[in-house]
């Protein structure tokens, strides 16, 4: 996905596009050139990319029982708080949302009671690359 003002989209931008989408029909992937993204969910995920690293979850027994936790919609610090001191947890809860196992609605603020959930199962293609 490539995001840019569609009013800002010039021929060196088109042509740039054009190279990433033929590049991600060679190998199976979906391409789309969208807008300007709402400021609220930009900054969701600046905040998630925080978290991209996989040290973030390499303690797969937490990661689990996150996954376990999460597979009814909850809210996130109720349920983390489970699982231990949320600030143990949190940082894993915002890896599993980065690389796509996690989800939230990210066009409203992330917070303490926002819902997560499992996220659905994705196209093979698509598997490693989570952003929301």
């Amino acid at each position: 996905m490539d995001c840019r003002p569609l009013n800002r989209i010039d021929a060196r931008s088109a042509a740039k596009f054009a190279a990433t989408r033929a590049a991600c029909e060679a190998v199976g992937w979906g391409y789309r050139v969208v807008g300007e993204v709402e400021p609220v969910r930009m900054v969701n995920v600046r905040w998630m990319a925080g978290y991209r690293h996989p040290r973030h979850g390499v303690d797969e027994e937490l990661v689990a029982r996150l996954l376990a936790l999460f597979s009814v919609s909850s809210p996130l610090v109720t349920q983390a708080a489970l699982l231990g001191d949320p600030i143990a947890v949190l940082p894993a809860v915002s890896h599993l949302l980065w690389v796509g196992r996690l989800t939230t609605d990210l066009s409203r603020p992330l917070s303490d009671a926002m819902l997560m959930s499992l996220a659905a199962i994705r196209l093979a293609g698509a598997q490693g690359h989570g952003r929301r």
